[in-house]
This record gives C-alpha cells, structure tokens and sequence, in this order.
C-alpha cells in the first residue's frame, strides 16, 4: 500500500484572513499553509498525519503532493519531520486559478513516479478531531472488502450537507449507495460525510485518467465528485468506514472557521483527560414462554432492580482487565476453603466475560467498518446478582461492559442497534464462551423494562432478529422471588431437549408452540390487568416445562420450592434455567406464611421490583 498525502490546495481565503486580521494574533502565521498551522494538542496539522501513515509496517512509501507557491515550506518541514524529501511531488501552480484539482494532483503523483500498487489518498490540511484513531483498521477493512474504500464520519450539528461530500451506506453490506457531492439538505436525510480519505485499488487507478478526460473544469476535478460519478455512475463499489471522529477544515475555509474548530475540538480532548464510564445490566425474569426463546418460540421477561451488574471503564495506558476479589478468586485461606468456594460457585467468574467482549467488540468493528481509537481501559465489574440461578448474571455483564465500550468510542443505536447488540451478547457467550442460551435475556437487558419477544423462524430467517415490544409497566403484578441459598449448576437444565428439537422430535416441536401461545395470552391478561389468568398462565408455562423437561432435569431444588410455593395456592413459574422460581400470590396472608417458608426451607424471598428505564428511577 501507497499513501499520498495532498496539500497542493492555495489556501486563498484562510491566508487573506489571517494576513489582514486586525487583532495581530495571527501575524506569525502569515503565509503559512494550512496543513502547517497549529493543530490539536499544538501539533502541526500535517504532523498528525505524517504521524498516522509513517510506518513501514503498513505502508511502502509515502508521498506528498504540493504546490510550487508552497514547495519550499513543505521542503522545510520534512527536513525537520524526517519526511524523504525525494517524495515531495510538485504540481508547478503558484495560484489558486492555476490549480490542477485533487484528482489530477493524485494521478500526477501516480504517473510520474510509477505507482503500481494500492493507494490511500488523505488531506493533510484536514483537521482531525480524533488524535488516537488507529489507521491499521482502515487498511485491514480495505482488505477484509477487497474493494475502494471511503471514510465517512457523522456531522455534528450545524454542520451542512452543502459543504461535504454526503453517502447513503448499506448497513449490512456497508456499500455506499449513494454519494452526492455537496448536495442540499432536502435531497438527503443521511448526515455521513464523507471526506478526502480513501482507499484504491491498483486496478482502479486508471479510472483517474479517464474521469479527467471528461472534465474540462478545473471545479469538477475534485475527488468528491471523482467519487460521485465512479458510485453512481459507473457503478463501481465503493465500501464506506465510519471513524468515530469529525473532521473539519476541508477546502476553502476562512479565519472563523479555523479558530472555531481548533477551539472545539482541543476543548473535546482537555475536557477528558482520563474518562470514567460506569454502566449497569439488570437481573431478568422470564414471566412466560421461557425457555422456548432458544427454539422459534415467544416470551415475556422484564428487568428487575433488585439485582444488577456494574461495570466501570477508565481510561488508562495500558489495557488492563481487573478480577473481582470474590467472584474471580486468587487467594484462599486453606484447601478447603478453595474446594467449598470452588464446589458452590464454580471456577468461571466474570473475568473471562470482559475479555470476551472486548474480543468480540473489536472484531464486530472491524468488520462492520467502524475504526476504534487507539486508547486504552481498565476495566472492572461488581455484581450482586445471585450466581447459577438463572437471572442472567453472566449476560448482565457483557450487556454493561457493551454499554461501556459504546459510550467510550463514541458508537451510537445508529451504529449498533439494539436488535443486534442482544445478538452480540448471545454471540459473546455461545461463540466465544461455549455458554448455552437462547436471545431472550439478552434481549430484555438491553432494550429494559417489560418486553414482548417473538422468535418465529421467518423472523429470524428474515431479519436475524425477533419482534421485540415493549409493554407498559403500569400492568405489572407483584411478582415474588425465591431462590435456593446452595444452587447448583443451572446450566444443566437444558438437557437433551434442543438436540431433540433439531431433530425434530414432535413433541417438544408442539410444547414449544404451546409456549408461544402461552405467552400470547399472558400478553393479554398483563394489558388487561387479569392478574388471576396471569397466575393460571404461570402454573400452566411450569407444567408444560415440567412435562418436556421432566422431574429428572428440573432437579430437586428446583421442585421443592415449587411445591412450597404452590402449598400457599400461589402460582409458580422457572424464571429462568433454574435455581430460582417466581410467582403471583394475590393472598396478602399467604404471601407472608410463604416468605416464612422460604425462608425456613434456606432459600432466600424477595419482592420484585421492577426495573422500569422510563421512570425516575430508571434514570
């Protein structure tokens, strides 16, 4: 790969401003190119670049075209920036009318030094308001695609469509559609910009020359419309990358706007030294149709505030994963205490949940062309959701180490949508950990609240996804909560029945329907207030898993709590793989002599909650 750094522009209004401003400020920079001028964090714009691409790793040569007006400036400043000076290309224009244009700057320096190779094309006068992206992402996506490549960012607000080049991308191909140089607002709702940052293939080069043949004007031979009539015209594909980041001071541009967005963005990069992001997941119940999630079925599950996992981010030199002191242990007091510690809580902690996602993370960026900064973390967690009892503990803490990944490379629900940031948890722990689990838990913890899930096949065939939907948490019952003080390995509840499904096995194909029917008319008793045909449901969901399932699987634990449940005639349900139950008793009395219980049978009681994101306490 070849880099070709452009800075031929003549700048002509930006110098004129700072040549007559009336202040004296700006008297030192007098005749000073643009990519020369101080940059973020006081180094020069083009030094960021230089610094970006001057690696032998990634690039076989770097070239920079200029103009003769500015040659001896740049001449200077590889001099002192160990810049080849040999690779300074000059395009022979002293003014602004005289110039060649962008494409023509980029096919001269191809033509006469015989490049015969990829290219990258950059603006060095481009102010970047990211100092830390990591340019090896680009060049590794460019290759991933194996076709041209674009750079596009998200507008800022204030920022107009009519001074960039705009692009419509595909987002599950990350094809750009579409690209319109500079157009107006009303002609396009997208806010990606696109700017002169783009990656060629050797095979495409020639397409420089045949576009100048058609442009007579100097005014049409930019890159944006170079872009504009190899997309939309000659339909070659271009893919689109987004960068986490703006960039600003692209093509003519005055004093104002200078001094604006270096102001803007040195603020951005002194206002953080070192950030700190805390997020947190919810515990889950699954109130009807679990566990059909895993098998083309329907459910109901909502957050719950009584139990969560925390995870917090901070900005760091070096990356750095911290255990927790009890559920990642090191150190133990003797022998024994490692082997009761080890016999009750296992040896998986939350560790190898935190480097699964951070794996994960960055190999769904890099393939969905989203170039993360080159910043590092620490991070840690804390969690007080009670572990192998099915409250999706462990999808609780990938959800809030996503959460946290998001907010510090600046990813928005545009980059990675809510239906598919359930599948990147499910992805976490089924392809990376080898842990058994179906969509719904990843679903309700990211949306929140209390949610309606459909699985069917044509849904996920089609979309990759199920219909998710909110209900009012207005309807919720006063669910209650048990769960068993020494559990035992949840996991294990799943059993022989998903092989039996795969291979068809007709029964558990007409239970699971059965469990989305359930759940259909659970929807109805929950927006109809009919608590007592909710708790009838519940009864019926547990039955209906106890039969397919069988006594055998449930395990002991699990079926004494729900008969000392059910001695109190309230309704009883798994809320999730096992080691807990939940239920709806509508009998004050009862509920307390049920507590007792509980409680007198080592098993822990509590009141649900409900984790509503909407409300104050939600916030």
């Amino acid at each position: 790969m070849i880099c070709i750094l452009l800075v031929a522009g003549h700048g002509t209004l930006l110098e004129t401003h700072i040549k007559n401003d009336a202040t004296g400020l700006y008297a030192h920079l007098t005749g000073i190119p643009k990519a020369l001028l101080p940059g973020v964090g006081g180094k020069k714009i083009l030094d960021f670049w230089w610094e970006a691409v001057n690696t032998r790793q990634l690039f076989s040569a770097v070239y920079l075209v200029t103009n003769a007006d500015k040659y001896k400036h740049y001449e200077r400043w590889a001099t002192a920036n160990d810049f080849p000076v040999e690779n300074i290309i000059n395009d022979g224009t002293t003014t602004y009318g005289s110039r060649l244009g962008a494409v023509a700057d980029v096919e001269l320096a191809i033509r006469s030094r015989g490049l015969q190779d990829d290219v990258m094309v950059i603006a060095g006068d481009m102010l970047c308001a990211d100092q830390n992206f990591d340019i090896a992402q680009v060049l590794r996506f460019f290759r991933l695609k194996q076709g041209e490549l674009a750079i596009y960012y998200e507008m800022e607000e204030g920022e107009k469509t009519t001074s960039r080049g705009i692009v419509e991308v595909c987002p599950s191909t990350h094809r750009i559609t579409k690209f319109m140089e500079k157009p107006a607002a009303e002609l396009t709702q997208s806010r990606l910009a696109s700017v002169v940052f783009y990656c060629f293939q050797k095979k495409t080069l020639p397409t420089l020359t045949q576009f100048l043949n058609l442009q007579a004007r100097v005014e049409d031979r930019v890159l944006g419309k170079y872009l504009q009539w190899l997309i939309n015209e000659q339909k070659v594909p271009v893919n689109g990358m987004k960068l986490p980041t703006g960039f600003q001071l692209i093509g003519q541009v005055g004093l104002s706007d200078y001094t604006k967005w270096l102001a803007h963005y040195s603020a951005k990069q002194q206002g953080c030294p070192a950030r700190s992001i805390t997020c947190r997941s919810y515990a889950r119940i699954g109130i009807m149709g679990n566990p059909s999630d895993g098998f083309n079925g329907k459910t109901i599950a909502m957050t719950i505030a009584n139990f969560w996992a925390e995870v917090t981010l901070l900005e760091s030199q070096t990356l750095v994963l911290l255990p927790h002191p009890l559920n990642d242990p090191t150190e133990f007091g003797s022998l024994q205490d490692l082997y009761c510690i080890s016999r009750k809580e296992g040896y998986l902690g939350g560790l190898r949940l935190l480097q699964a996602t951070c794996k994960k993370f960055y190999q769904f960026c890099s393939k969905q062309g989203m170039a993360l900064t080159k910043q590092n973390f620490t991070l840690k967690y804390d969690t007080n959701i009670p572990r192998q009892v099915g409250l999706a503990g462990s999808s609780a803490i990938v959800s809030a180490t996503l959460k946290c990944l998001m907010k510090f490379y600046n990813l928005t629900d545009n980059d990675l949508p809510k239906p598919i940031r359930a599948n990147f948890v499910l992805d976490v722990e089924s392809d990376e950990l080898f842990i058994t689990a179906g969509l719904q838990d990843r679903v309700v913890q990211v949306y929140e609240g209390l949610i309606y899930m459909d699985f069917s096949k044509e849904l996920m065939d089609k979309h990759g996804y199920g219909s998710y939907i909110p209900i009012d948490m207005s309807s919720v019952p006063p669910f209650w909560l048990a769960y068993l003080g020494d559990p035992s390995d949840s996991g294990r509840i799943h059993s022989t029945v998903r092989q039996r499904w795969l291979n068809g096995d007709t029964d558990v194909i007409e239970a699971m329907k059965s469990f989305a029917e359930l759940t259909d008319r659970a929807r109805e008793a929950l927006e109809s207030r009919d608590w007592s045909k909710l708790a009838e449901l519940m009864n019926q969901n547990f039955e209906l898993r106890r039969k397919v399932y069988m006594d055998e699987c449930l395990g002991p634990g699990n079926l004494k709590m729900v008969q000392i449940a059910r001695t109190f005639s309230s309704a009883v349900k798994l809320p999730g793989s096992g080691g807990a139950v939940m239920g709806l008793c509508l009998d004050s009395d009862k509920l307390v002599a049920m507590k007792n219980a509980f409680q007198e049978a080592g098993c822990v009681f509590c009141h649900v909650v409900p984790y509503d994101p909407c409300s104050a306490f939600g916030q």
